[in-house]
């Protein structure tokens, strides 16, 4: 297990200075790897360069010689509301322990209980927390049927006033359209859902799983910028809805700019699902987690873990990393500031050893089937808003 790491401040260090210097840097928007150093003044990057063209007077310098340099790590969907809800975890411990620099908590909290989430979860910790507030006004603080209760469950109002009010924080609404959460409400949350997040300007993230309500019916209602997260689970009703072809609404979601997010979980991640999706040419957007309290210590661990598992199936080390830094900043709409090696950007960065073996790693997806895995990512140290936070490597 980690040692635990007392947390750091959120906000930047301006005075403090650093210089990565020797390693080999995964730019999202450049693609190859390539050798460089990367400066660190005032909680931003100051500057990008090749090899020994940087001189930082002063600086602290890491040395990152046989390492991966990358932009923070960012986890699209986690649940780190550990003080109100069963699933939750510390924040760190999902976050910044690991080498993940942005957990995004989706939907624990929703719009009765943002002032305490706020308050406990965002402000104390070392790791950024954003949020996809619940659709649901008591998020999962009753448990996991939130809308059961039809009409009563779902205050339109409140939930439009967090969304304005706290838009630095609040990313996108979070609805959870599968049969546990829903009871008989059918579709009519998601239709609230996206209601608000028009009149916001904010995504929604659509949970999917067991049915009722068909994947179809559920795709048919997203659109540009939503997401859809346990897009690559093994349950009956799946990206491919019994057949040997993706469902022809899946296709359209698609163009429509409709995104998938793999959010593993306990249940929600199936290597079988993920490679017919690949070889149909449907790929994850985003690389998340679903962490929490029951899947910490397997099959989930943590975002290396499951970065991982991607790269088993065959997907290329750059867009691995594109999908846990540049597309995840995308869709929370801070491209540009987070998920990127840019000059001005936040100064948030993850630094990973790269290892590979004879003998293959085995790696266990939620339904208990294993894949052979000879390289994966281990992260070492990270940089949050310009503060070096050393990281321990996880057992597993």
């Amino acid at each position: 297990m980690p040692a635990t790491m007392p947390p750091s401040p959120p906000g930047p260090d301006v005075r403090r200075r650093l210089l990565l210097r020797g390693g080999v840097l995964a730019d999202p928007e450049v693609g190859i790897p390539a050798p460089g150093e990367v400066a660190v003044a005032g909680g931003r990057i100051a500057a990008v360069g090749a090899p020994g063209t940087l001189s930082a007077p002063g600086a602290e310098v890491y040395d990152a010689r046989g390492l991966l340099v990358t932009p923070g790590l960012i986890d699209l969907h986690a649940h780190v509301y550990d003080r109100a809800t069963e699933l939750g975890l510390p924040a760190d411990r999902a976050g910044i322990e690991r080498g993940v620099t942005t957990v995004v908590d989706a939907g624990s909290c929703g719009s009765d209980r943002w002032a305490d989430f706020a308050t406990s979860v965002v402000a104390p910790g070392g790791t950024r927390v954003l949020a996809w507030l619940n659709v649901a006004r008591h998020g999962l603080v009753r448990g996991s049927g939130e809308l059961a209760g039809g009409a009563v469950d779902l205050d339109p109002e409140a939930t439009a006033g967090v969304l304005v009010r706290e838009r630095r924080t609040v990313r996108g609404l979070k609805v959870r359209m599968s049969r546990s959460a829903l009871g008989g409400s059918g579709l009519a949350p998601l239709r609230v859902a996206r209601e608000v997040a028009a009149v916001c300007g904010v995504p929604v993230m659509v949970h999917v799983g067991n049915p009722p309500p068909e994947l179809g019916a559920v795709l048919d209602l997203l659109g540009p910028g939503d997401v859809v997260t346990h897009a690559f689970h093994g349950k009956a009703g799946g990206l491919f809805g019994g057949g040997p072809e993706p469902l022809p609404q899946l296709r359209a979601a698609l163009e429509r700019g409709v995104r998938l997010d793999v959010g593993h979980g306990s249940a929600s991640f199936a290597f079988g699902t993920a490679e017919r999706a690949l070889a149909a040419g449907i790929r994850p957007y985003t690389i998340s987690t679903d962490l929490h309290r029951r899947n910490a210590a397997g099959p989930v661990y943590d975002l290396t873990t499951t970065m991982a598992k991607l790269l088993a199936l065959g997907m290329p080390l750059p867009e691995v990393i594109r999908c846990v830094t540049l597309h995840p900043a995308d869709v929370l709409g801070m491209r540009g500031e987070l998920g990127t090696l840019r000059v001005g950007a936040v100064a948030d960065l993850t630094v990973l050893e790269e290892r590979a073996a004879a003998a293959p790693r085995w790696l266990v997806d939620a339904a208990g089937e294993r894949r052979p895995a000879r390289r994966w990512l281990v992260p070492v140290a990270a940089v949050r808003a310009g503060r070096l936070v050393p990281v321990r490597e996880a057992a597993a």
